[in-house]
């Protein structure tokens, strides 16, 4: 097993992730574990959220780079980890305290 395929492994086996997505610097997709329709929503998505990203912080700080994007909403955690050539996207479920 390839060091990507088990890191994917790794990360799907919390019971809070629902899904890896990876993706070039096109958008276009790599590797998913996600639902066949959800793959292209994410990517599109996500990769426009990461160009504006990079943009603002550049803007601010041409001496800084994105290192990794944490996005919170009610329903779902996306921690996305850009890098030269992908992006690597979790989605999983945030954790709710009882």
């Amino acid at each position: 097993m390839s060091e990507v395929e088990e890191n994917i492994k790794r990360l799907t086996a919390n019971k809070h992730v629902q899904g890896v997505l990876i993706v070039n610097e096109d958008g276009q997709i790599i590797k998913s574990t996600l639902e066949p329709t959800l793959n292209k929503k994410y990517s599109d998505l996500i990769t426009k959220l990461v160009e504006q990203t990079i943009f603002c912080i550049k803007e601010m700080d041409d001496t800084n780079d994105l290192t990794f994007l944490r996005v919170r909403t009610k329903k779902h955690e996306i921690l996305i980890a850009p890098d030269k050539e992908y992006l690597l996207i979790t989605i999983q479920n945030p954790e709710t305290k009882s």
